[in-house]
């Protein structure tokens, strides 16, 4: 199959650059369908600007490209463990053309292998089928929306819901709390694959694997065609919206199905995946490997654009900081404000923030911007370039942020969904703000990147290491002040509320 591994190659470069057409056109929907100049609809504006530039650029629509997995059918007589061999040298090389981040990690050591190699990444599944071509699927599901998966077990108590029952009306609940409890962690509008039964570790597969349906298809289990459309209009009434900013669109699909449970166990398992719904997949000829078919999308037809304008138009009210900060710059801001940032920021993740635990930071944060981000980067000689550089989710820094702000005087930090209350309150101690960028947009605020100035850490491997970046008019939200506000805890109680408006139909 002297053409299987560059073809595997192009279809993880397409899973992560292109967007598939059903998932445009649900974002289409979603766009069309907020409210005009709000907080929502202009993160709705960057994203469809975000999805245009990866698909022009054939850059990663969203810096983290998530652990790959596949989905192989293979007839009788093509060998697995070729096909498996070929994925692996495919995943490693598209990682060294910065189609996907290195995103494989030891367990046991945090070493980063830098090519998405390691034990049991890739996730591969294989099936045999009568067919007589291989069959391979692909979904990138990102870190944040993968922390944001969510599984019960009924009967169990619900937070604004109340009690979950052993039957479809149970279910109805549990999926509607998995909406609310992502909020903007999982990059909303998100959508959710669902499995009814089975045990604890197959149903979260089966659930996940209800990711490859379509979002315009419909069950065809009535039952649960019902409940699919019921969730989905709910759960749009709940207001989570675009990044938990409050909105309209909260979900874009929900994808339902039932598996057979042993008599103690009812599970209710929930893959919960982001806007950035990166699922394709191929046929393949058996005999050359070559690509024979493309599944979601009709590869002869153009992509349609997202966009309609500029992403983010500015008003001319949005506040101009220059990095480093001033206490007295980071005091005058509040909650609402949009702000452009140019100047030096320094990222810092999780390996980062624990480092910075036990240790002096390797530069002066005095007024620094610190940017919760993992890029991706190629270098080439001594110069790394920026390929995507979006947001990460923040509160996974919550045990951590509180110190680093304290000790070090770090002035802003940017990221995505927001932090809790120890952060809350040391922002308003120190005077310092947290700043909402745009989750997934990683084409748009990798054009905001100048130059790469250094890098810091690099032990923690690519993700985890400290950037020295130099940005000009990098566009982010004021979510939460130094004045004690906090609109993620203002959008969290008012949908809560909803909610519980919900409990009963």
């Amino acid at each position: 199959m002297q053409f299987l591994e560059e073809s595997l190659i192009e279809l993880i470069t397409q899973t992560s650059t292109n967007l598939p057409p059903d998932v445009r056109q649900a974002m289409g929907i979603a766009i069309g369908g907020e409210t005009p100049g709000t907080q929502s609809s202009q993160a709705l504006n960057i994203i469809a600007s975000n999805i245009d530039m990866a698909q022009e650029d054939e850059g990663p629509i969203c810096q983290d490209t998530g652990m790959p997995t596949f989905v192989v059918h293979t007839p009788v007589g093509v060998s697995q463990i070729a096909v498996k061999k070929a994925i692996r040298h495919a995943v490693a090389e598209a990682t060294k053309r910065g189609k996907l981040r290195p995103n494989s990690v030891d367990s046991l050591t945090g070493k980063n292998s830098g090519n998405n190699l390691g034990a049991e990444t890739p996730v591969i599944h294989f099936d045999q089928w009568e067919e007589n071509e291989i069959e391979v699927k692909l979904i990138l599901k990102g870190g944040g929306c993968e922390n944001k998966n969510i599984q019960y077990s009924l009967p169990c108590e619900l937070e604004h819901l109340g009690r979950a029952d052993r039957n479809l009306e149970g279910v109805r609940k549990c999926l509607l709390h998995a909406v609310w409890q992502a909020q903007g962690q999982g990059c909303a509008p998100g959508a959710l694959g669902v499995c009814i039964g089975s045990d604890r570790a197959h149903g979260y597969d089966l659930a996940k694997d209800q990711l490859f349906r379509t979002l315009d298809d419909t069950n065809p289990v009535p039952e649960l065609a019902k409940l699919e459309t019921e969730v989905m209009d709910e759960a749009n009434r709940i207001g989570v919206g675009a990044m938990g900013f409050g909105g309209k669109a909260s979900l874009i699909g929900c994808k339902v199905m039932a598996a057979n449970r042993l008599p103690a166990s009812f599970f209710v398992s929930v893959a919960y995946e982001c806007w950035a719904f990166r699922r394709l997949g191929v046929r393949l000829d058996a005999a050359s490997g070559a690509i024979t078919k493309w599944l979601y999308r009709d590869s002869s037809r153009p992509v349609e654009k997202m966009a309609h304008g500029e992403g983010f138009p500015l008003s001319g009210r949005e506040v101009v900081l220059r990095a480093p900060l001033t206490e007295d710059q980071v005091r005058a801001l509040k909650v609402g404000d949009v702000v452009l940032i140019s100047g030096d920021i320094f990222t810092g993740r999780d390996a980062v923030h624990a480092y910075l635990m036990k240790n002096p930071p390797p530069v002066d944060l005095h007024g620094a911007v610190l940017y919760h981000c993992g890029p991706v980067m190629l270098k080439n000689g001594e110069t790394w370039t920026v390929k995507a550089a979006g947001p990460t989710t923040s509160i996974r820094e919550e045990p951590y942020q509180a110190h680093v702000i304290r000790e070090y005087g770090v002035r802003a930090v940017i990221g995505k969904g927001g932090m809790g209350k120890k952060t809350l309150a040391a922002l308003k101690e120190c005077g310092a703000v947290y700043l909402n960028g745009i989750g997934g947009a990683a084409q748009y605020y990798a054009r905001s990147i100048e130059k790469v100035l250094g890098v810091y850490l690099m032990e923690f491997g690519v993700p985890e290491a400290m950037w020295h970046l130099r940005v000009n008019n990098f566009i982010a939200i004021v979510t939460m002040d130094a004045h004690g506000n906090s609109l993620h805890a203002d959008v969290e109680k008012e949908t809560g509320e909803r909610l519980a408006e919900l409990q009963v139909k």
